[in-house]
């Protein structure tokens, strides 16, 4: 009797520490629907592009969203816009720099103020991004949805969970050395960045 109960009591921890594991989120979409968007706002032009070459795998927790770690990369040649000479301008030395400078990361460092409302978690993330080769400490506000045995939902016969990872924040572009000094006039001193990306965590 002790015994079966002692096997039962292991084993029901063991249940618990399984239900409470982080669960790790491929944000490589083999849909190639992630991307992140960008904008430019000054007073004589405005750009504005999209960058769809987006990997990166992230450790989340339904139970402790607070725990949140990963790391997020853009693939800097996935920069887009729509002027096909600007584009070029873009991925050139004075801007991103896409042949010295391949990728664009964001890696997890801290969370906090961590509230979660039914599926969603919001939340200030923190966390090193690196653009041109140059790495500062930002803090995001993030939105953070967790879905549940949803990935059927989005790719046919396929089983397990969905992270939908939101955001919007500003960086300035002189702090990143993309076109430094450049007049705010032409070119937007601030880049604004919208994320809206899933990550899959398929089951067997």
């Amino acid at each position: 009797m002790i015994k079966q109960l002692v096997s039962s009591t292991a084993f029901a921890f063991a249940a618990a520490a399984a239900l409470a594991a982080p669960i790790s989120f491929d944000f490589k979409d083999p849909k190639g629907v992630n991307n992140v968007a960008f904008h430019l706002d000054a007073p004589l032009e405005s750009i504005s592009g999209t960058a769809s070459g987006i990997t990166g795998n992230v450790m989340f927790d339904p139970a402790s969203p607070a725990a949140l770690t990963g790391k997020i990369v853009i693939a800097s040649n996935s920069l887009k816009v729509p002027n096909s000479t600007m584009q070029d301008h873009l991925h050139s030395p004075n801007w991103i720099d896409v042949a010295k400078h391949p990728e664009i990361t964001f890696e997890v460092t801290k969370v906090a103020n961590a509230k979660t409302a039914g599926t969603d978690t919001t939340a200030d993330v923190t966390g090193n991004l690196t653009i041109k080769g140059v790495t500062k400490e930002v803090t995001v506000p993030a939105k953070l949805s967790y879905m549940a045995d949803a990935l059927g939902r989005r790719q046919p016969n396929a089983k397990g969970d969905i992270l939908v990872v939101r955001a919007e924040f500003l960086v300035k572009r002189d702090d990143f050395g993309i076109q430094a000094g450049q007049r705010g006039d032409t070119v937007g001193a601030d880049i604004k960045l919208t994320l809206a990306l899933a990550g899959l965590a398929p089951k067997a």
